[in-house]
C-alpha cells in the first residue's frame, strides 16, 4: 500500500505520514523544506522500516507539480491514498486591509496546490483502478470568522471541491473524503502571525487543542474503511470549542 501526503515536513501532514508508515504503508512525502524532509525521510525508514520516497517542491506551481509526479518510478505510480495536506492561513486582517500576496498564497497553496495534485494523481488512480483522496479542509469552511475572509473562502472552496471531485470520481471508484479540524496546535498560527510566536501562543490560551496526532489518526480511520464505506466528512474541535468563534478558556 502507498500512501501520498504532501505537506509532510510538520503538523498534520508530519504526522499523517508517520501513522500510515507505522501501519506499514509505503509512504511518498513532500514539502519545501529540503532539509527538513530529508531527515523525516530517515526517521521513517529507520523506525518503521517502510519504502519512503521524498519529493522536494512547492505545491503552488502546477510544473513543478507535474514534473514531481511523472518521475515517480513505475513502482510508486500505484497510489492507494493522496492527502492534499499542504495548506495554511497568512494575515489575520479585515478584509480591507489585506495583503494581496497573503492572499494569492493562501489561494495558491490552499485551492490551486490541491487542484494541481489531484490533476497528476487522479489520472494514475483511475488507471489503477482504485484510490482514496483525503483533502484537508476546516472547520472555517463550514463558517466564516472576522479577519478570515480569503482563508475560510480558500476552504469553503476545497469543501466545494471535495463535493464536485466525488461525483467525477465516483464512476472509477475513488473515494474522496474530508477532514476539517477546528483549533489546533502546529505552525498554523505561527504562520499565520508572520513568526509572531507571543500572539500565536495566545490563540491556544486556556484551550487544550486538537493536536496533529488527533487530526493523523482521522485521516488513517477514513482511508481505512472497507471498501465500500466512503467516509465524506469528519468535522473535529477541541473539546473546549463549539464552532469556528465560541470556546472556553480556563484562567
Amino acid at each position: 500500500m502507498i500512501a501520498f501526503i504532501t505537506g509532510a515536513t510538520a503538523g498534520f501532514g508530519r504526522a499523517t505520514a508517520e501513522l500510515f508508515a507505522a501501519n506499514k504503508y509505503d509512504v511518498i512525502i513532500t514539502g519545501r523544506r529540503k532539509e527538513k524532509l530529508d531527515s523525516f525521510t530517515e526517521e521513517l525508514r529507520t523506525r518503521y522500516g517502510v519504502k519512503v520516497l521524498p519529493l522536494c517542491f512547492d505545491v503552488r506551481h502546477s510544473k513543478e507539480v507535474e514534473a514531481a509526479v511523472a518521475s515517480l518510478p513505475d513502482s510508486w505510480k500505484s497510489i492507494d491514498v493522496l492527502v492534499n495536506n499542504a495548506g495554511l492561513a497568512v494575515g489575520f486582517n479585515p478584509i480591507q486591509e489585506g495583503d494581496t500576496d497573503d492572499w494569492e498564497r493562501m489561494i495558491d497553496t490552499n485551492v490551486k496546490g490541491l487542484l494541481y495534485m489531484t490533476r497528476q494523481v487522479a489520472p494514475l488512480m483511475i488507471a489503477n483502478k482504485k484510490g482514496h483522496i483525503i483533502n484537508m479542509g476546516s472547520i472555517a469552511g463550514k463558517e466564516v470568522y472576522a479577519n478570515g475572509n480569503v482563508y475560510c473562502a480558500s476552504k469553503y472552496a476545497v469543501d466545494a471541491l471535495n463535493k464536485s471531485m466525488r461525483i467525477d470520481l465516483l464512476p472509477h471508484g475513488i473515494r474522496v473524503t474530508s477532514i476539517s479540524p477546528g483549533l489546533a496546535e502546529t505552525e498554523f498560527s505561527i504562520v499565520r502571525f508572520k513568526g509572531d510566536a507571543e500572539r500565536a501562543k495566545n490563540v491556544y490560551k486556556g484551550i487544550e487543542p486538537l493536536k496533529a496526532e488527533d487530526i493523523a489518526e482521522a485521516v488513517f480511520w477514513a482511508a481505512s474503511r472497507p471498501a465500500h464505506v466512503n467516509i465524506l466528512d469528519i468535522v473535529i474541535t477541541a473539546g473546549a470549542q463549539a464552532n469556528a468563534t465560541t470556546f472556553i478558556r480556563k484562567s
